[in-house]
Formats: structure tokens, sequence, C-alpha cells
């Protein structure tokens, strides 16, 4: 049976348009999102004061190429070998164990011994003999175990929370109830960006409150965030567990249950196989396009403005403090976005819904690159705004503002648009192209950004002097990823229609996508 906005009043329509015999489903969907959202603001936030501050940002690319991509491509392996081989759910409580042991460790033990384990003198050796564009470089390899830390923090965004709840998600949601259930996801999700933004904040407050050095009140307040998110990783698989106890079980799931078996009897793809399917799907494909030119735009602007952030705030507790406030802004943002999502999607349809996220990352980068740009000319232009506070703040300023709008805007319609165009597809080609798409689409665009980073870096030595060209190669990916949305919102829609019809008209001839795709 399927529903529409139009049952429930202007206000429940926006706020929650979810039927009571549904709740037995949202409710815990929403409580582990919110979990998962929340433990991994906590952690990006934390990742990002400990390398940035430790390292610099110019340490970001080489993360990401030379450490995040082959761990990605591994976790992938790992993640699709434990699918054919086990349940989900054990696959979901395998996968989180794994992350919240690893953090456990890093808090209480690699972290603590830091200076005995980091080979400090050796790399200060180097930088005094390598080029400085290779100075990145050094400070991954001295710095092993934050590098080590902030890869598992970003794995966290893309194995737990993108392919496993979300893959999850989307095989017991169907489009139509997406359309509603999705916004509602969307607040959980921003809502938990806000609290663990002021929650690492009072913990922040507190610490440094007591009678410790900077140093041991940063450590301290690390391993209270890392208890903290421990905590939520538990509660997380408890609530995992009880719906495959208590809802799964329900008969309507009963359809969900038999085609995950069909899938696993029929075909166990490896890695190799996985993006092969990958790379024979159009659809696919622009799906793949889209994650990758997300996190290129977002990784490539986020650089530039990281290294801004670390020269205004040098210390880690002032940088983490920052980055709190900022991610609390995110989800208010978010959350305004998320609450009328479902209105926008029924409104706008799916491909004019999708396009918002590429357009506001367009006006922003455009705000941003001409404030950095062309700081001379806003000084003599607008005087009065400038002197409001020094160029560093302001540029600070700016590039705030555009990852604070173009985060809210991925968190609440891109999410969204992206994880609602997986649905119409088979249980096979959701897990297998999904975990190809997402586990290591969106680290080749993180890392292909962090390429042509490293090039630049070796051309011009610093990101400051790199950044003209960034704003050229954001402004041809963001054309690609808006024709993409296009030509995806066109088979999507025929997708959707043609299975509409089959429910309409059971004994028609069965829908066959084209010979070149694999839905």
């Amino acid at each position: 049976m399927s529903h529409s906005l139009e049952d429930f009043g202007p206000i429940r329509s926006t706020l929650w348009p979810i039927y009571s015999h549904e709740l037995r489903k949202v409710l815990p969907m929403l409580f582990m999102l919110f979990f998962i959202c929340f433990n991994y603001s906590i952690l990006r936030n934390m990742k990002d004061s400990l390398v940035v501050t430790a390292s610099g940002a110019a340490v970001i690319p080489f993360i990401k190429v030379w450490v995040m991509l082959p761990t990605a491509v591994l976790l992938t392996f790992v993640f699709a070998r434990l699918s054919n081989k086990y349940s989900l759910e054990r696959v979901f409580y395998i996968m989180i164990s794994m992350f919240l042991i690893f953090f456990t460790l890093f808090a209480f033990v690699l972290h603590p011994l830091r200076d005995y384990l980091h080979p400090t003198a050796f790399a200060a050796s180097l930088q005094t003999s390598l080029p400085a564009g290779l100075r990145g470089m050094i400070s991954m390899c001295c710095n092993w175990s934050f590098t080590i830390f902030y890869v598992m923090c970003e794995l966290w965004s893309t194995s737990i929370l993108t392919v496993l709840f979300w893959g999850f998600a989307n095989e017991i949601t169907t489009v139509v109830e997406a359309r509603r259930f999705y916004g509602v996801l969307g607040v959980g999700a921003s809502c938990a960006a806000i609290i663990a933004g002021q929650t690492a904040n009072f913990f922040a407050s507190f610490e440094q409150s007591a009678a410790y050095t900077q140093d041991e009140a940063w450590g301290q307040i690390m391993r209270v965030l890392i208890a903290l998110v421990v905590v939520c990783g538990i509660v997380t698989m408890a609530i995992f567990r009880w719906m495959s106890r208590r809802v799964l079980t329900d008969p309507c799931f009963d359809e969900f249950h038999d085609v995950k078996k069909i899938a696993r009897e029929k075909s166990k793809l490896s890695i190799i196989e996985s993006f092969s399917y990958l790379s024979n799907s159009k659809y696919l494909i622009c799906i793949a396009i889209l994650v990758v030119a997300y996190n290129l735009v977002i990784n490539m602007t986020e650089v530039l403005w990281k290294d801004q952030l670390s020269r205004l705030y040098p210390s880690p507790q002032e940088y983490n403090i920052y980055m709190n406030n900022l991610t609390s802004a995110i989800g208010v943002c978010a959350t305004l976005t998320a609450l009328f999502m479902a209105r926008i999607i029924n409104r706008l349809g799916w491909t004019r819904t999708a396009i918002i996220t590429p357009l506001m990352m367009a006006l922003t980068s455009i705000g941003f690159f001409s404030f950095f740009l062309f700081q001379d000319h806003w000084a003599i232009s607008f005087p009065a705004i400038m002197a409001g506070g020094a160029p560093l703040v302001i540029a600070v300023f700016f590039g705030a503002a555009q990852n604070c709008l173009s985060k809210a805007a991925k968190y609440s319609v891109f999410d969204a648009t992206k994880e609602m165009s997986f649905i119409p597809l088979s249980y096979e080609c959701k897990l297998k192209g999904k975990a190809a798409i997402d586990g290591v689409g969106s680290r080749i665009g993180k890392s292909g950004g962090s390429l042509m980073y490293q090039g630049l870096l070796m051309f011009f030595g610093t990101i400051s002097a790199s950044a003209p060209y960034v704003a050229c190669i954001l402004a041809v990916v963001l054309v690609l990823w808006m024709i993409a949305v296009r030509v995806l919102g066109r088979q999507f829609n025929d997708l959707v229609a043609s299975q509409e019809a089959q429910k309409v008209h059971p004994t028609s001839k069965e829908f066959k996508p084209k010979p070149q795709q694999s839905y």
C-alpha cells in the first residue's frame, strides 16, 4: 500500500510524515543513524585537529592518496568477502567492532606512546634534504599513528554510514517510502552533528579547566571522546540486533530475506568482478560520477581552507573547538533543509532536487575563491568590511561559510537523492555496486584531488600558491557533475515508472534494461 504527503496535514507532512504502523521500522533506523553520525562528527573533528595541527594541511593530500585509497580498497575487499560468507547482521557487527577496537587502541595505547613510536629526529633530517613539496609525505610517515587514525575516522563514514547503514536502509525501504522517510532520517543525522559538536566542546572546556598541561588536556579530551564513541557504537549494534529480532521477522519482510538468499546463492562476486559489474552499467557509472565529483570538490576546497584555519588556530584544542562549533552550524543548516526534504522531492522531482548540491557548491566556491584570490581588490573596494579583521580571519570565515553550506546540502539533499537512486536496483546490484561506489568511489574522488594537489605542490611549493589552478579544476568537475545528474535522473524516472507499471499490470512483460546496462 502506497501513501503520499496528501494523507497528512501541512505541519505533520513537513515534520513527521510517518504512519503509526511504520514506527517499528523508522525509529530504529533513525536512532542507528543518529549514533553513527554522532560518532562520525566527533571523529571527523578530532582527526583534523590531530593531524592538521601536528603536520599542516599539506599532509592531507598525501594521506588520501598513499594510505586512504589502498585502505579503502582493502576494506571494500573485506566487506565483499564477509558479505558473501555471512549474513548482513553479522557483517554489521564485525565491521563496527573492527573500528571500535582500533579507536580504543589508539586513544589508550598509541597516542600516549607517540613520542616513542614516531621517528621525529629522522623526519627532521629528511625535511632539510628533500624538496619543500614533499614535506607532507615526510610528516605522514613520521606521524604514522596519526595517519592511521585519520584514515580510520574517514572510513567510518564510508564503511559504516554509507555502505552498511544506507545499504541496509535501501533494502527495506521502497521508493515511495523513501520520499517520506529519508527527510526524517536526514533530520536525525543533522541533529546528531549539532549535539556532537556541543558535546565535544563541553568535554573540552571541562578538561581544560582541570590541572593539566595543554598536551595532557588534549590527550585526556581524546580519551573521553573515544570512550563516548565506543559506547555509541555498542548502542548502535544493540539497536540493530533488536531490529533484526523484532522487526525484520515480520512476514512483510519475507521477500527481503528471500531476495537476499537467492542473490547469495546465485553469485558471489569478487572485488574485481564488482568493479566489472559497475563498469557495465551506465546507471551505476552515473552514480559513481556523482560520488567522485562531490568528494573531489569538497576535498580540494577543504585542504585550502584548513591550511588557513591551522594558521589561525595552531593548537589542537583551539582547532577542535572551532571545528565543533562549525559542525553544529552545519547540523542546524542541514536540519532546516531536511525538514522540507519530503516536500522538495515531491514538488521538484529527483533530478531537480539532486542538482541542488552541485549548484550550492558552485555558488559557495565562487564566493570563497573570489575573496581568497582577490584579497587586495576587496581591501580597496570594501575597506569597511576588511577593517573588521585581518585577511586571514576573513579568509577563514569565507571558507567556513562555504564548508558549512556545502556540507549541509550534502547531508540533507545529496545523501537522500543518492540513496534513493539505489532503491529501484536489484539486491545484487545494490550490494556490489554500492560497495564499489561508496567504498572506493569516494576515495577515488578524494585521492584524485589529492594527486592534483601533490602535483601542484611540486611546482608551487605551497597550497595557497596553487589556489587559482584549483579553482579551474573545480569548475570543470562541477559542470560534469551536473551533466551526470541529468542523465541519471532520466534513467531513474524510467526505471521507477517501469516498476510501478509492473505492480499495476503484473501480467505485463517484465522490464528489461538495455543490453549494455546491468541493473
